[in-house]
């Protein structure tokens, strides 16, 4: 801009520069002008080290997952193309000869399904009980060794489960076993099975052994849930003159639904994946499943097991190999139910 002496006979106008100035601001909501941004600080070395290395280790575990699948994928593939019979209906299975393979996965699958969701059901009360009463009701001297006494349960190898299962917990539930097929043997689950009802290695067996062996897994997880309930809820509870129950039910339980039931998904997959416990109980039988407790037969995992010897080339592996990539999706499957829960759960809380 430049200004200019109007008046006649005055000197020559002399310009005088004014510097440009920006257009105020517009005013934002209610008047108020916004306040600039701030200035992000500069990440220090240390923070940048640190996000480097959760982040390599987070691709690192994605990639190993994925390596593993397309491992299984492509080791599987070779004997999926020579199988004469429907891998996911069929119940046969004869690896022998590898070049007249005929194997299908539907009674493991089953078997799998069964066992492994009956020891979820004996394990979720039991280990939610035992959360409650180390978190809520046991006096601190008794509730620190009753902790250190579950966690050591979950320090115990699967062989040993599966012989104290097959030596001790199977002759002990003999007449328990015979009187459930006596008198509830009109429902299917406690009908004549594939297996020995009094023998002992049967889906009831191998049940309440997975479910002794991931009661610690759901019980761990579940106390330090537990444990997180803000005290101002305990104490607001309280304060309303509610009863231990009612705090528990109305601050404890609804803060702790979904790590509850995250850990429950996290006993499932470690059922799923059994595989000595199971291996050393369960009798082999060549009869059809029938979904009954007193079923014999194999798992998934057992089933691997049991057939290792017969690992002599690449193609009859393969059989092998397809029936442990049936076991990864299901636990991916597992996996995503349960992340679908949670996520409801917590909307809902």
């Amino acid at each position: 801009m430049t200004l200019v002496d109007p008046q006649p006979g005055a000197p020559a106008p002399t310009a005088v520069r004014v510097p440009a100035v920006a257009p105020p601001a517009a005013p934002g909501p209610g008047g108020a002008r916004p306040a600039p941004p701030p200035a992000s600080p500069p990440r220090a070395p240390g923070d940048r080290v640190f996000a480097a290395v959760t982040s390599g280790a987070a691709l690192a575990v994605t990639a190993a997952t994925a390596a593993i699948g397309v491992f299984l994928l492509w080791r599987a593939i070779p004997a999926l193309a020579r199988n004469e019979a429907g891998f996911l209906t069929s119940r046969r299975w004869e690896t022998v000869d590898p070049h007249a393979l005929a194997f299908g996965v539907l009674d493991l699958l089953q078997l799998t399904v069964l066992v492994s969701g009956f020891a979820l059901l004996l394990a979720m009360p039991v280990s939610l009980g035992v959360a409650l009463l180390l978190t809520s009701y046991a006096p601190r001297r008794l509730a620190r060794p009753l902790t250190y006494a579950v966690d050591l349960l979950a320090a115990v190898p699967s062989v040993v489960y599966g012989m104290w299962g097959l030596l001790v917990l199977a002759p002990a539930m003999a007449p328990v076993a015979g009187w459930l097929n006596r008198h509830l043997g009109w429902l299917p689950m406690f009908a004549d099975g594939s297996g020995s009802v009094t023998g002992g290695g049967t889906v009831l067996t191998a049940g309440v052994v997975l479910a002794v062996m991931i009661v610690p897994v759901i019980t761990g997880v579940t106390r330090e849930v537990f444990a997180q309930v803000p005290a101002a809820h305990l104490e607001a509870a309280r304060a309303l003159g509610a009863t231990r129950w009612e705090t528990v039910r109305t601050a404890v339980l609804p803060f702790g639904r979904s790590g509850f039931l995250s850990a429950s998904m996290l006993g499932l997959g470690r059922a799923l994946g059994e595989t000595m416990a199971l291996y050393l109980i369960l009798q082999t039988t060549s009869q059809a499943f029938s979904w009954s407790l007193f079923d014999g037969g194999s798992t998934i995992a057992s089933k691997i097991a049991l057939g290792y010897a017969e690992f002599t080339d690449e193609i009859t592996a393969g059989a092998y190999i397809a029936i442990g990539l049936v076991l990864f999706v299901i636990t991916f499957a597992v996996n995503a139910a349960a992340r679908a829960v949670i996520a409801r759960a917590g909307r809902t809380r």
